[in-house]
């Protein structure tokens, strides 16, 4: 089944301990959009600059993305700098400049408006409501959001994830929407918020899925060289929604949502493996499908049995 994210799509400068480059293809739609193709069709609604070069366009063509919903706008298109330091745990922003992104306003062409998934990437929770509006019946709805909501537009943040199935956060960001200091305690206080689920990303330590009966603990792959982690979580939830979306259940129960927990983690294990989506332009099919056993074996043990005195 199709795939909707509606989010930005950038020109990132991201400085590491390993290197620096400038003006690379970023953005939480491209990140989520590249990443979910592997899965299922994937459409954008986005927006960039007169600046953007059509080599990245023509890449997320290749991919079979359908970039109908995205616009080319007079100005320049939104960019981010940052840098990370060898922890590799967060960016340091350096610069952002929303540019043609300031006014961006999401409309959803009409082939759109039936798409069964949709992804609410990470913008302004009054732009996540409007293209709620726009669309019929969907099948599932995830969200994104940030600090810099939660704190400066809580209300119609709220509002928002009374429409939403799933929120994606990270654990700080969990942390402040619930306002509680533990973890487990936040995913409660957030699932009373509206959502039916909440994934809570934890960087190096995996991710943890939470419904009113369950919990879902996905380690992170461990890797012996991490280069750039820019874009990780957004290629985590692409990875996700691709898995449900394309579940042969056509259901989204508990083991499927587990099984896109572990994709997640897969698409974003390749992801932070080079700078920008250098490493996702190379992957292969049966590269994931390998990577997805060797996390089967990582969390595999047999049941304990008797115990012995």
């Amino acid at each position: 089944m199709s795939l909707l994210v509606v989010g930005s799509v950038a020109l990132d400068s991201v400085e590491t301990p390993f290197g620096r480059k400038e003006d690379i293809l970023g953005g939480s739609a491209t990140y989520f959009s590249t990443s979910a193709s592997f899965f299922t069709p994937a459409r954008v609604v986005a927006v960039v600059g007169e600046d953007f070069p059509e080599a990245h366009l023509n890449f997320l063509r290749g991919r079979g993305i359908d970039l109908e919903g995205l616009t080319r706008e007079s100005g320049r298109t939104f960019r981010w700098s940052g840098r990370y330091g060898y922890e590799l745990n967060e960016a340091q922003t350096l610069d952002t400049q929303l540019n043609v992104f300031q006014s961006f306003s999401p409309k959803l062409p009409e082939a759109y408006r039936d798409t069964p998934y949709v992804f609410l990437g990470n913008i302004h929770p009054e732009l996540q409501a409007q293209v709620l509006d726009q669309v019929r019946a969907p099948k599932l709805v995830a969200a994104d959001t940030m600090n810099f909501w939660i704190k400066g537009s809580r209300a119609a943040l709220l509002n928002t994830l009374k429409r939403v199935n799933l929120l994606f956060v990270n654990d700080a960001e969990a942390r402040q929407l619930a306002g509680e200091h533990n973890v487990v305690k936040a995913a409660r206080a957030i699932l009373g918020m509206g959502p039916q689920r909440v994934v809570i990303k934890r960087g190096e330590y995996g991710a943890l899925l939470f419904d009113r009966e369950h919990i879902f603990a996905c380690p992170a792959y461990p890797l012996a060289e991490v280069f750039d982690p820019t874009g990780a979580g957004d290629t985590f939830a692409g990875g996700f929604m691709g898995a449900l979306a394309t579940a042969a259940s056509g259901t989204v129960d508990e083991a499927v949502l587990r099984r896109a927990m572990v994709m997640g983690s897969v698409m974003a294990s390749f992801t932070v493996e080079k700078f920008s989506l250098e490493r996702l332009r190379e992957v292969t099919r049966p590269e994931i499908h390998a990577r997805f056993a060797e996390f089967r074996k990582l969390t595999h043990f047999d049941d304990l049995g008797p115990l012995e005195r």
